[in-house]
Parts: C-alpha cells; sequence; structure tokens
C-alpha cells in the first residue's frame, strides 16, 4: 500500500539525512539552519524561483497602484520579507515595511534594496506571520505573502493578521507552493520527503492545501489560480497565486 511505501521512503530520506537528524537532535541543526544555511539557500532559491515566475509576479503586482491611498503612495507590508525578492515588481514611491521571523537575511536584502531604490523603506520588523502586533490595525494598503504561508505555524492565524492589518478595501497578494493532486506522483513523493524536507529547511511543509485557508477567510473577494512552477528536482512544483481583498 502507499502507507507502507511513505514510511518506507521516509526512512530511506531520513538515513541519507542522518547528520542532520544527529545534529538537530544535539540542539546545533536549528540555529545554524537559521543563521547560515536557510538563508544561503533562500538567496539561490529565490533567484531561480524570480526567474520561472517572473511573468506571473508582473501581472500579480500590475493592479498594485490602484490601491495607494489617499495621501499618495502605496503602504505595504510584506510578511517574511526573506532576501526581498519581490521588491522589483512594487512600483515606485511605495513604501515598504519588511517583516521576517528570522533576522538573518541582512546580506542579500541590504542588496536588494540598494538594487530597488525607487521604494522607500520604512522599517524591519522581527516578527512571525501570526503575530503582527508591531503594526496597527487597518493601517496599510497591501499586504505581500510569498512562499511563506508554507512555513508559518498557523495559517489561519497569518490570514487573520493580515486582514487585521489591511485597511478596508485592501489588498492581499499571495504565490506559495501547495500540496499536489492526492491521487498523484507528485503528491506521493510530497509525502515521502516530508519529514527530512521540513527539518533541513526550516519548517517547510510540502503537503499544506492553503487555498482551502484563503477561501474560508473573511476576504470579500478571492483571484487564485492554482499553477505549475518548473522547479527541477524538487517537490515544489505545484502553485497557487493570486489576491484578495479585505
Amino acid at each position: 500500500t502507499m502507507d507502507t511505501s511513505v514510511l518506507l521512503l521516509r526512512a530511506c530520506f531520513a538515513l541519507l539525512a542522518m547528520p542532520i537528524y544527529l545534529l538537530s537532535f544535539l540542539g546545533i541543526w536549528k540555529p545554524f539552519c537559521k543563521k547560515v544555511f536557510f538563508p544561503y539557500f533562500l538567496e539561490k532559491l529565490s533567484a531561480i524561483h524570480n526567474r520561472k515566475t517572473h511573468k506571473q509576479k508582473q501581472e500579480l503586482f500590475r493592479n498594485l497602484p490602484e490601491f495607494a491611498s489617499a495621501s499618495g503612495g502605496v503602504k505595504l507590508l510584506e510578511i517574511g520579507t526573506g532576501c526581498g525578492a519581490n521588491f522589483q515588481y512594487y512600483p515606485p514611491g511605495c513604501r515598504v515595511t519588511c517583516t521576517d521571523i528570522n533576522p538573518h537575511f541582512q546580506q542579500s536584502l541590504t542588496q536588494n534594496m540598494k538594487q530597488n531604490q525607487h521604494l522607500h523603506y520604512e522599517r524591519f520588523l522581527v516578527a512571525a506571520a501570526e503575530d503582527l502586533s508591531q503594526v496597527s490595525s487597518g493601517s496599510v494598503d497591501a499586504v505581500v505573502c510569498t512562499l511563506v504561508l508554507c512555513s508559518v505555524r498557523d495559517v489561519d492565524r497569518a490570514l487573520r493578521e493580515v486582514l487585521r492589518v489591511l485597511r478596508p478595501g485592501g489588498i492581499f497578494y499571495f504565490l506559495d507552493h501547495v500540496a499536489a493532486d492526492r491521487s498523484s506522483w507528485r503528491y506521493f513523493w510530497q509525502q515521502s520527503c516530508f519529514p527530512t524536507w521540513k527539518l533541513v529547511f526550516d519548517g517547510c511543509c510540502l503537503t499544506r492545501e492553503i487555498w482551502k485557508n484563503l477561501e474560508q477567510a473573511n476576504f470579500s473577494e478571492l483571484k487564485l489560480q492554482h499553477i505549475s512552477v518548473p522547479m527541477a528536482g524538487t517537490p515544489i512544483k505545484p502553485h497557487i497565486i493570486g489576491y484578495a481583498v479585505k
């Protein structure tokens, strides 16, 4: 049965990643992953991912200028900014507040800020997506979240925070990898890689059906598309992309 095969493959992946499991058991892997490995990995992944999704991202953020507030310019909050892979897609004069639970992206983030001086960077907050208490309710025109909901602890709580910080009529943009179709081989691979992948890549979950959380959140409008991003050799091909309006 599939269950036995999945368990068998999970054991194989765990064997292959045994040194990491050992470092994790000794309490060494997590801090090393957060400080060194994951920022390095994410910088490389973001560059590839941006190339593969460039057209979709341009299209996604095309209507962003329409959400500028009366005071001029779009007040934007990005959750899980990482290395700042989305900056190039924001309109000139956009006022950006960056948040990330991991403060160790500084080097590549600073580099991306220098390359995108058409934006105003307001502040950087170390905060989890589920707790944006440093941001006032109804204070931003737009929230952006790409490749983040796969690794937050609680997707629904994160979406409640998005709704809280957005002004009425504000917009939420999302792009994330999700679970493949449950009857597919890809889903079988996602299931098999799941525990080792989550450990190695800082809590990233392969089998989340994030579109369901978005459908159940209290947005007044939801535009959601399932797309395939050709990330060769990885189990993260199925994605969702779109926006939701408060």
